[in-house]
């Protein structure tokens, strides 16, 4: 584990958008026994559920209870995802110390994900803000399909612009650009920082990145190179979006923690630790995981090889 004080910033967002998509219902208690794990190996913040209808998306019908549980236990971030005034008046009922308010930039995703086009999707954000305001809980803002829509494909930057200086408005302490299908590529990736960190060069500017097409860790480091240093990441590489087909699962955060470290860039998360909460999460969900630290363990596991750790000494 690095001892030097953090160079980026990795929220794991597995309890969120890594089980969004799962086909079983984790009981909370596994739930609350898999946050303990990830703040023990040292995640300074956990994304851990959304206040959506749970009819929509049953998975998160617990998130109520689920962050009851975990706030007496840490201080670190515990964002939760909110879409509306409903939304923001269940995260205050709840105690929530920080919320992420999602708003699409794309108009045929926003329609899926939120019923309405990006402009009356942000109207009914500036009600969350109010709400959220009014009770003195801070609120980060994620913009979905910022590089690329499942509906109308590419996504302008320009419209990413707009969505950011109306968020920034808002109140937003910091905001959050997803790759929600994993569509991006590197030189995209860079071009939107950029634009972004021109027009706002104080912004607190995190990348929540999905990996279809295996493009993930190049994007992590366009990122890098254009100055982000916040980023989103799912143990074990899972996670997908319900209302944005062909996303599959997030940068996994021990394949982010193993190439960040290996460049050496500290991330402050003991990836053997990580590994540990990894091991069981194949057998909670039901299937082999994606991430590749979790395939090189298993292929290790076959081979009858001494098994490695997450961290690779080198001579």
């Amino acid at each position: 584990m690095a001892t030097t004080r953090p160079e980026v910033e990795i929220t794991d967002v597995l309890l969120r958008d890594g089980l969004q998509m799962e086909s079983v219902i984790v009981p909370t208690d596994v739930k609350v026994e898999l946050a303990a794990g990830l703040l023990a190996a040292g995640v300074p913040a956990l994304e851990v559920g959304s206040f959506v209808h749970p009819g929509k998306v049953p998975q998160m019908a617990d998130t109520d209870e689920f962050l009851a549980r975990l706030l007496p236990i840490t201080d670190v971030g515990l964002p939760t995802l909110v879409f509306n005034r409903r939304g923001a008046e269940r995260a205050v009922a709840a105690g929530a110390r920080i919320v992420r308010l999602v708003v699409s930039a794309s108009e045929g995703h926003s329609r899926s994900n939120a019923g309405v086009g990006v402009a009356e999707a942000l109207d009914r954000l500036q009600d969350s803000g109010k709400v959220l305001d009014d009770h003195g809980i801070v609120y980060e803002a994620c913009v979905a399909t910022a590089f690329v829509c499942p509906f109308d494909g590419d996504t302008d930057p320009s419209a990413v612009a707009d969505v950011v200086e109306r968020l920034l408005q808002m109140g937003a302490i910091a905001i959050n650009v997803a790759d929600t299908i994993g569509g991006a590529h590197p030189s995209q990736v860079a071009r939107l920082m950029h634009r972004l960190y021109a027009d706002h060069p104080d912004a607190n500017v995190a990348i929540h990145l999905h990996n279809t097409y295996g493009m993930a860790a190049a994007n992590v480091m366009a990122a890098l190179e254009a100055g982000v240093r916040r980023f989103d990441a799912a143990l074990g590489g899972l996670g997908g979006c319900p209302f944005a087909p062909g996303a599959a699962g997030n940068i996994a955060t021990d394949d982010l923690v193993h190439l960040l470290e290996r460049e050496g860039i500290a991330t402050g998360i003991d990836p053997d630790r990580l590994g540990a909460v990894r091991r069981p999460l194949e057998r909670i969900v039901g299937h082999r995981l994606e991430s590749a630290m979790s395939r090189v363990e298993a292929g290790a596991a076959r081979s009858g090889a001494p098994q490695s750790t997450d961290s690779q000494e080198t001579t």
